[in-house]
Order: structure tokens, then sequence, then C-alpha cells
């Protein structure tokens, strides 16, 4: 197996995006036990199953370690393997592709939950949304976990922030890319505590439809304010937003009255393309 060389401080910064295994660099994620945490020191790579977050294995310098009974039976662990024997056009410097992931057995979750897409995409809209093939680190997020975003998001990003603190404004990444995968477990939390799926839609997307699975957007917040609210409207760091969020890129995608029948999400905010200077 060829093994991607690291790039920052001994790791890369890219996470390799497959259908059913997300391979995350090395040092990024906790351990769940001690034997867990003694591989993932010396982890250059760990393969993550998207559907649990459990651990499946860890590339070390001597090889694969398991880190989960049956690894090797898994589905799509082929494809994720080959994502690392292939080394990535984006890891080449001055060469950045991003390809796009099939839209893996959205249809059947989607029929499970009693979701007809057509009808769906007819009355709010949206059309599905594929996953990037690879994301790169954008920092930390307000809950200090790695914040995976679009390379091109990730970079304006960096540059909203920046610029915002230069104004004196502080700006919190709530959350970056969700896999079709999360979106799911997000509808079946919550139908496991009574809600149904027409009272989740109404302020969450179906999955394989939010623009988080793109991996160019993400929900932003400020300090002590809590997350996601339409309280953050009122702040200090929303106006800021409003002024000169456009001049980075950044729209928000659900103001009130939007099309799509979406709440007012002050928070969420897209990356399209710059609009020019301030």
């Amino acid at each position: 197996m060829h093994v991607t060389q690291p790039t920052m401080r001994g790791r890369t910064t890219s996470l390799l995006n497959t259908a059913d295994i997300e391979v995350w660099p090395g040092g990024l994620l906790r351990a769940r036990a001690n034997h867990d945490a003694r591989i993932l020191a010396r982890a250059q790579w760990v393969l993550r199953r998207k559907r649990d977050g459990r651990y499946l294995a860890a590339v070390l310098p001597e090889g694969l370690m398991p880190l989960l009974p049956r690894w090797n039976r898994e589905s799509g662990l082929d494809e994720a393997l080959d994502a690392l024997d292939v080394h990535p056009g984006h890891l080449r410097p001055g060469i950045e592709r991003v390809g796009e992931l099939p839209l893996h057995r959205l249809q059947e979750r989607l029929e499970a939950l009693g979701i007809d897409a057509d009808a769906y995409e007819a009355r709010t809209g949206l059309r599905l949304v594929a996953e990037p093939d690879w994301l790169s680190l954008a920092g930390r997020d307000r809950y200090r976990r790695p914040l995976w975003l679009h390379v091109d998001a990730a970079r304006a990003w960096a540059g909203l922030r920046d610029a915002a603190a230069r104004d004196g404004v502080v700006l919190e990444a709530i959350s970056g890319y969700r896999s079709h995968d999360y979106q799911l477990g997000i509808f079946e939390r919550k139908r496991a505590r009574g809600l149904d799926v027409p009272a989740i839609l109404e302020v969450n997307a179906a999955p394989g439809y939010s623009e988080h699975h793109s991996g160019l957007a993400l929900d932003i917040g400020a300090p002590g304010e809590p997350p996601a609210e339409e309280s953050f409207e009122a702040t200090p760091a929303f106006a800021w937003l409003q002024a000169h969020a456009g001049g980075h890129g950044f729209g928000m995608s659900y103001p009130r009255g939007n099309p799509h029948g979406i709440v007012y999400e002050p928070w969420h905010w897209r990356f399209h393309s710059p609009a020019g200077p301030d």
C-alpha cells in the first residue's frame, strides 16, 4: 500500500471521502479505549465507518492495524483502500481537483423515511447534493471538533473569519460538512424522540438535500450566543456578515420567506464565489 506523505507537522490536512468510509488523517480522532489511544497516537490514517462513526482500522508505518472485529468485511473497504493507494491529485503542489461521490443508496433511504423524492423536490425546489471526494481541514469548530470544508470554502472561511477579527468581531464555526449518513442520523434521532418526518422536514433538509453535504456551507455563531437560533440575527456578528460576507463569497441561504419552505436560518451561510471587495 502506498501511503500519502504527510504535509503539515507530520500530518496531512485532508479527509479522503468515500461512499461508506471516511479516511481521516492521524492525530484528529479521539480514542474510545486505551488500546485505541496507543494505536491512534501512531496512526497516519484512520478508516472510519460513516454510518455510525466506528473506527475500522489504522494505517501505521508498519501497515494496517484492525480496530474492529471483522473490519475486513466492511462494505466499501476496497474503495477506501483505493483512495489511499492512489496518490490524491489534491496533494500535488499547485493542483487541486475535487470530485463528487455517487449519490449512494439515497433513494432507498428516502423511501425508508416515507419521503417521495420527486414530490419533495417539486415542493421545496431543492436538489440532491453530492458529497466531495475529499475535504480540507478548516480549523476547529466551537466544540473543538475538526471542521471539514470544500477546499475553496475553507480558504474563504479563513479570510472571512480573519477580516471579521480585524474589525473586532468574533465568528465561530458551529458545523461544516455533513455526510448523507449524518443527515440520516439526525432524522433517526428525532424520530426516536417522537417527532414525525413532516415535522422534522420543517427544520431539516431531507438526507441528500442539505447544503452541508457539499462542504460549501457552514453554520456560524458568536461567543455566548446559543447555536442555530434566530436570536443570532441581533448580534454584531450577524450585522457584520450582512455587510461583508458577500465580498468573501458567502451568502445566507435561507432568509425569511425563502422559496424552499425552510425556517429562517440567519446562521447558515454558503460559499459561492467572491462578489468583489467589501
